[in-house]
């Protein structure tokens, strides 16, 4: 299934009166400032989703700086936003999906097939001429009921072992993979044997991801095939969902990491490479 829908299909869903539950999950690293930029303006109706408190639990050595949150958790978070059984949802951000694919992945793993990206996110809104507004929006109480399971993960054994027998990839920067630069996580470098995927080269220029041919095209030169098990982390679990959205696009599955590097490198018993070779 296509994780994508475009401005225009959501402006006609919006003007149609298809009801639509619309989340805005703006969220960078290096800037909290998410929930600031939502009531400056956003596309109306959105319900804003702050990523560190409501698509996470609280940052752990041992399971990571944004280790998913337990299920009964994220369902009230899911009703809060109105979600009910069989809703389409479209989440998006101004980051060219790094962070809204955090909750396409949240909620298609707990079970929800109809949830995709707004391609391009409120840049491409706003690019295409339509209205955005400011202020808070309260969602009415949704009654979602969600399941756990459905999106293939994989734990820190598990990614030891997986060049081994598939591709591994990093969705992090080039400069943080290779070790030059670490700025949040105890150690540089990444998992021995993975292979370097930075998710910046999912899109284009204009925020939007790539069309499926060049996709495919990128992460056959990396070693993705359709028989080689494909697994992605990144720093903390939140950009590899990006990955594996673009992964999806180009026609590949592929299993996450939620831990990523930020579980792995807090365990003194893994070894971490650096430089630019896997």
């Amino acid at each position: 299934m296509n994780p994508l829908m475009d401005v225009s299909a959501l402006n006609h869903r919006m003007t149609s009166g298809k009801r639509t539950v619309l989340l805005d999950v703006r969220w960078a690293l290096g800037d909290p400032h998410g929930r600031e930029h939502y009531l400056e303006a956003h596309i109306p109706g959105a319900v804003y989703v702050d990523l560190p408190t409501r698509l996470a639990g609280p940052a752990d050595p041992a399971q990571g700086r944004h280790p998913l949150p337990p299920l009964q958790q994220f369902q009230e978070s899911a009703r809060c936003w109105g979600i009910r059984d069989n809703d389409v949802v479209v989440a998006y951000d101004d980051t060219g999906g790094t962070a809204a694919a955090r909750l396409w992945w949240m909620l298609r793993n707990a079970g929800m097939s109809t949830v995709f990206l707004l391609d391009g996110g409120l840049s491409a809104w706003r690019a295409a001429g339509y209205a955005v507004e400011g202020g808070l929006e309260q969602a009415s109480l949704g009654d979602v009921t969600l399941t756990d399971g459905a999106m293939p993960v994989i734990d820190a054994p598990q990614a030891a072992q997986w060049p081994e027998r598939g591709v591994l990839l990093d969705a992090r920067a080039g400069e943080r993979y290779r070790g030059e630069v670490e700025p949040v996580d105890p150690r540089a470098g990444h998992i021995p044997g993975a292979v370097s995927a930075p998710t910046a080269g999912n899109i284009g220029g204009d925020g939007r991801f790539l069309p499926p041919e060049e996709l495919r095209e990128r992460f056959t030169a990396l070693g993705v095939r359709p028989d080689v098990p494909t697994a992605v982390y990144c720093g903390s679990g939140v950009t590899a969902a990006h990955e594996i959205a673009a992964l999806e696009i180009a026609g590949f599955p592929a299993a996450l990491y939620p831990g990523s590097f930020s579980q792995w490198s807090n365990d003194s018993a893994n070894e971490v490479a650096t430089g630019a070779a896997p």
